[in-house]
């Protein structure tokens, strides 16, 4: 993975689609510890790939790293924002994840 920061298995950037389900499933009950986690190693991997693509970093790194683990928010009513729903429906998220839902069906 380091210092290229792309996944073993599948060889894309990492966090793939398979890494961002592990992931919330691994931190389902603690998405701060989560977002925490995720704003470490994007930092590493900043400093890693900066050195290798000649010391300017990725411009793309936040939204790699934690733009898909945000909490998606609801408004009192409990309907979704615009624009939440995901293309490939209520079960996956923008790049086709599956989306991982709580004990209380909520997306975490």
């Amino acid at each position: 993975m380091r210092p290229l920061w792309r996944c073993r298995a599948c060889g894309a950037e990492w966090p793939c689609a398979a890494a961002r389900l592990a992931l919330l499933v691994e931190y389902r009950d603690d998405r701060p510890a989560l977002l925490v986690y995720l704003g470490t190693v994007m930092h590493e991997a900043g400093e890693q790939l900066a050195q290798l693509n000649g010391h300017a970093r990725p411009a793309d790194l936040a939204e790699r790293f934690l733009g898909w683990a945000r909490a998606r928010g609801r408004d009192p009513a409990g309907m979704s924002p615009p624009g939440a729903s995901a293309p490939g429906g209520d079960d996956e998220v923008p790049d086709g994840t599956p989306r991982v839902t709580d004990r209380e069906g909520e997306t975490p």
